[in-house]
């Protein structure tokens, strides 16, 4: 099972981003940041909250609750959301 410190150190890594600049975006020191990182404190809701929207993924999905990304498609238009999907169904196939 993935625990929510590998998830936010993951997300934070694919999102090519230092522990001080998530630190920064997210309102926390960076200190926090890597004890959330190591497990060593749990986020408030709130910092929970803003993690999930500064990746853009479910509280679910960092909690483990729930195994799936989601992307946010919205200001898409209806055949740039086809396109999204087309990309991700032929990196899934590869």
């Amino acid at each position: 099972m993935v625990n929510l410190g590998t998830r936010i150190r993951d997300l934070r890594l694919d999102k090519r981003i230092t522990q001080t600049e998530m630190s920064r975006r997210i309102g926390v020191s960076k200190a926090m940041i890597s004890s959330y990182e190591l497990e060593s404190r749990a986020p408030s809701y709130e910092i929970l909250v803003k993690i999930a929207a500064f990746f853009n993924v479910s509280t679910d999905y960092l909690l483990g609750l729930n195994k799936s990304r989601t992307v946010n498609c919205d200001g898409l238009s209806g055949e740039e959301v086809s396109a999204v999907t087309h990309i991700v169904e032929l990196m899934r196939n590869k």
